[in-house]
């Protein structure tokens, strides 16, 4: 497939001069360094962790995340994430009733095309290769251990200032992608803000198979190689996998919680709470998470924060991005997919406006993201809400509509060539306005 002359868009573009600082080495930070290293901006990224960890357990990336890795390399990427992803087309997806255990009705996997594959996997192994990617095949440069102290800009640059007390470092603009707590937000919005409980939490674990396997009754579950449950409930669900030919266990547990949100919200998980909420319950979820080592268990409170008005700085040089900008409940299964395309937007109007008119390309991105990225951020909310608020009688009826929803204007989307066909016009738009 040809993108712009560009056989999947694999090849660098002609450098730019455009100067990009990435805050932050997650997924959106390294999508959007290795995107502005495509589009041939010169990029840098700053992490405060000092060291690579493969922490974390199930992410997903839906086929419009799957278009974006796979220009990476040619595929390359592709094929160093899909030994370590969840192969669901033989088995699907099975979704309970939440007391009785019956299958209401098995979701099948769709085929995906070869260019825009689905991943679900562990978080910290699809991370680390992506993380190597970006700085061993590209040789892009990542600070790990720096602080940001404060962000910074002018009428003609962008930077930060790290808590280690080094001089200012700037750039051309700086990509703020260093999750909900960045402190980019004050230097975008021009005041604190706080984040705040969404009313519910998640409690979710990751640990081997071997007691799973011990158990007849669970062995099931990592015999048949890959597999995916879910149980559906009063305000709350449990979905459970096995990956990896059955080898990894993985589960969570969305429910309701009302603790305020102040500086922590990832706590240790107790599995006797756990066991409370589920006592009426399927007995089998039970029996899944008593198979859970107790260390392994996390309690994750979900933050909520009020969307923003912008996601860009007052002189266009420092923007938001994933997380920082628009974090996502995890019934979406779109908030790492989200920031992905955000860095491709951002690397693609950076290209297209030139090193002279940052500003203006930085808010060009902003308008052709903003309505997408609420759009998707709501399926969140509506599909939460569909599990938990399930009118069993009518699935009786029409089992289908418990489905997880899998919908083209979100997966079939291509944030690249729609950056590259809408720029022009938004841009037009920008400055008839100002």
């Amino acid at each position: 497939m040809t993108v712009n002359g560009r056989t999947n868009g694999a090849t660098e573009r002609p450098k730019t001069g455009v100067k990009v600082i990435v805050v932050g080495a997650g997924f959106g930070g390294l999508g959007a360094a290795i995107e502005c290293h495509r589009q041939g901006h010169d990029v840098e990224i700053y992490e405060a962790f000092p060291e690579l960890k493969t922490l974390g357990d199930i992410i997903s990336f839906g086929p419009n995340a799957g278009r974006i890795f796979h220009r990476w390399s040619n595929g390359e990427v592709v094929r160093r994430m899909r030994p370590l992803s969840i192969d669901l087309r033989k088995y699907g997806f099975n979704i309970h009733k939440y007391d009785t255990g019956e299958i209401v009705i098995n979701q099948k996997t769709p085929e995906y095309a070869e260019d825009a594959p689905n991943f679900n996997g562990h978080r910290g192994e699809l991370h680390e290769v992506v993380f190597n990617y970006a700085k061993d095949d590209l040789g892009i440069p990542i600070h790990l251990g720096n602080k940001i102290q404060t962000y910074f800009e002018d009428d003609k640059e962008a930077g930060i200032v790290l808590e280690s007390g080094e001089k200012k470092i700037a750039a051309d603009v700086v990509i703020a992608s260093d999750g909900v707590r960045s402190k980019a937000r004050k230097a975008v919005l021009g005041y604190e803000d706080k984040p705040k409980s969404s009313g519910y939490a998640v409690w979710r674990a990751w640990f081997p198979n071997k007691d799973m396997l011990a158990d007849p009754e669970t062995a099931q579950f990592c015999n048949n190689g890959d597999t995916f449950n879910g149980w559906i409930g009063p305000d709350m669900h449990f979905l459970f996998s096995t990956i990896k030919n059955g080898s990894d266990c993985c589960w969570v547990l969305t429910h309701p919680d009302e603790h305020d949100i102040d500086e922590s919200w990832s706590f240790p998980g107790k599995l006797s709470e756990v066991k409370e909420a589920l006592k009426e319950w399927d007995p089998m979820c039970t029996r899944i998470i008593s198979k859970t080592p107790e260390e392994m268990l996390v309690d994750w409170k979900l933050v909520y924060r009020d969307p923003l008005p912008t996601w860009v700085s007052p002189s266009g040089r420092i923007v938001l991005l994933g997380d920082s900008a628009h974090p996502f409940l995890p019934t979406s299964a779109q908030g790492a997919t989200q920031a992905l395309e955000d860095g491709v937007v951002i690397a693609v109007c950076l290209r297209r406006g030139g090193k002279e008119n940052v500003p203006i390309s930085v808010r060009a991105h902003e308008k052709i993201r903003y309505d997408r990225v609420r759009a998707t951020q709501k399926t969140g909310e509506s599909t939460r809400d569909m599990w938990h608020k399930t009118d069993w009688e009518k699935v009786k009826k029409n089992p289908e509509i418990i489905q997880f929803p899998r919908q083209d204007w979100i997966f079939e989307f291509d944030a690249e060539k729609d950056a590259e066909e809408t720029y022009d016009d938004v841009v037009k738009e920008l400055l008839a306005a100002a």
